[in-house]
């Protein structure tokens, strides 16, 4: 059985293999003569004092024991076996993928963008010609919304599922080993595409199907059980089994449910703005005297507090970070956060969001499963209008926001459409605006310096999380009223983020294989 210690280091030792070995056995109470090996298992920072410190927790093998290395996915070929039907190739539907050929079972994957490479010539024409394909943006296409939205991989939902398999299986197909050790997993946009395309090839090598620019249009469903798909609005597939891990941004699907009567609900989600300041100042905050220490990564902050009875808290913050255009339809502006794998930009945003519920909108209606997904959508129309109807969006310095003042100028952004000075007060509901101006004040006496008009606010922040939930039997995983039907990932409200998506799909495929089992 190993043997785990956790010691503490400063910021310059962290490079220091020798002294980490040493400290850590003498913590231990062994001798280097006595392990077989040993690593880092966990890292973290500890910036509550005047000087960071790094925790560290090391494990050791003593002589005669043996670290276990086993393959983390058990790949084999699927082609001829029990077909399962995946709609998107965002987290949930490549992990379910994955689980599925693990499991035996022939996944067809179907995802209504293009191959993560080819995305990006669209993402780089909503940047530069303010033009949004509705199919192929930062939201849709291979990978999901997380590929070109930073790739952060930290997750509270440890009850959800192996998180532990899930890192590993991203270090299987070429993230860097350090998503194991990090306390806050990050892999960066810039590599995630590789990563993504290695899942791919391994898919299809192992069996699987996976089809591009392949919408789905249509369920036929009969006594209450799927039975097949339409694709494109023109050809059908057979399917009694079909994951829907489509994303929160697929409004189409929502509708399309709604319209066979298939249950769909609305649920809580959060809306507001993304906050940049310059990275230099939130290292000063965040590590106080060590503010400057080239051996600290750029620092990271996370904020909450409860104002007029809601939550108003920090969602998806990016040190070293960019701010993205992640709208779905040209007549909206949405914007998101980014951040490569080294974090070397000279900003640091974050949305800061309000969380909202259904019944606190004015158009509140207990049966109407659109009434956040309305508001959604009103809000991120009125920001596209008020900056000026391209993908631009509506920005104010933070005090000027707070004080009701038009910023006459702004500092750089790294938003590449490009901002328009505007009162957010005129353009957000007043729902979230007032509950926003509170906050900031707040944020500023709890993290001194936070509150200051070197931060430019990037309205809206508005696809935190699915305004719709799809229902689902909490034992089964299949949909409330339709067999065969799995809800799954961020889309139908059972994930907030990468890795939770991930094991939702992993979740989804083991339902399945439950099921199979009974049935024979």
């Amino acid at each position: 059985m190993s043997i785990l210690v956790q010691i503490a280091i400063s910021p310059n030792q962290l490079e220091d293999q020798s002294f980490i070995l040493k400290t850590a056995l003498k913590k231990a109470n062994l001798m280097e003569k006595n392990i077989s090996d040993w690593r880092i298992r966990k890292r973290s920072i500890d910036a509550r004092q005047s000087y960071v410190k790094i925790n560290l927790q090391v494990e050791f093998w003593k002589i005669g024991e043996k670290r276990d290395i086993i393959s983390a996915f058990q790949s084999q070929n699927v082609s001829g076996k029990t077909e399962i039907v995946i709609i998107g190739a965002g987290p949930a539907g490549y992990y379910a993928a994955l689980r599925a050929i693990e499991a035996g079972l022939k996944p067809i994957v179907f995802e209504r963008g293009k191959e993560v490479r080819e995305r990006r010539r669209d993402l780089a024409k909503i940047n530069k010609e303010h033009i949004v394909n509705p199919e192929s943006n930062y939201c849709f296409g291979e990978g999901g919304a997380g590929t070109y939205s930073d790739g952060k991989l930290y997750t509270r939902s440890k009850k959800r599922g192996n998180v532990l398999k899930a890192l590993e299986w991203f270090v299987h197909f070429g993230a860097d080993s350090d998503i194991l050790v990090d306390a806050h997993p990050h892999i960066g946009t810039n590599k995630l595409p590789q990563i993504i395309i290695a899942m791919r090839e391994e898919i299809l090598s192992s069996g699987g199907e996976i089809h591009f620019e392949s919408k789905l249009t249509d369920f036929n469903i009969e006594n209450n059980k799927v039975c097949s798909i339409e694709i494109n609005h023109e050809k059908w597939f057979d399917a009694t089994n079909v994951i829907l891990a489509t994303g929160h941004s697929a409004r189409d699907i929502f509708y399309l449910l709604h319209s066979k009567n298939i249950k769909i609900e609305a649920k809580p989600f959060a809306i507001g703005v993304r906050v940049e300041h310059p990275q230099e100042l939130i290292n000063k905050i965040q590590y106080h005297k060590d503010g400057e220490n080239p051996n600290l990564p750029p620092a990271s902050y996370s904020l909450v507090e409860q104002i007029d009875e809601m939550g108003v808290y920090s969602f998806c913050m990016c040190p070293g970070g960019i701010i993205a255009p992640c709208a779905t339809a040209q007549e909206e502006v949405v914007t998101n956060g980014w951040s490569p794998s080294k974090r070397n930009n000279p900003f640091a945003n974050s949305g800061i969001v309000v969380s909202v519920k259904p019944e606190d909108l004015p158009n509140f209606e207990k049966n109407n499963p659109f009434v956040c997904l309305d508001f959604q959508q009103k809000v991120e129309r009125d920001c596209w209008e008020a900056a000026g109807k391209t993908q631009k969006v509506p920005a104010q310095r933070m005090v000027d926001f707070v004080e009701g003042k038009i910023s006459k100028n702004f500092p750089k952004t790294s938003y590449l459409p490009g901002i328009t000075s505007v009162d957010l007060a005129q353009v957000l509901p007043p729902l979230i605006s007032k509950r926003l101006k509170k906050a900031f004040v707040e944020y500023g006496k709890n993290m001194k310096g936070f509150y200051t008009n070197e931060a430019v606010l990037h309205a809206p922040e508005s696809r935190t999380s699915s305004p719709i939930s799809i229902p689902r039997n909490a034992e089964t995983l299949e949909h409330v009223e339709i067999s065969g039907l799995y809800p799954c990932g961020e889309g139908a409200g059972y994930a907030g983020g990468i890795i939770s998506a991930a094991i939702d799909g992993i979740n989804c495929v083991d339902a399945i294989l439950e099921k199979i089992k009974i049935n024979c």
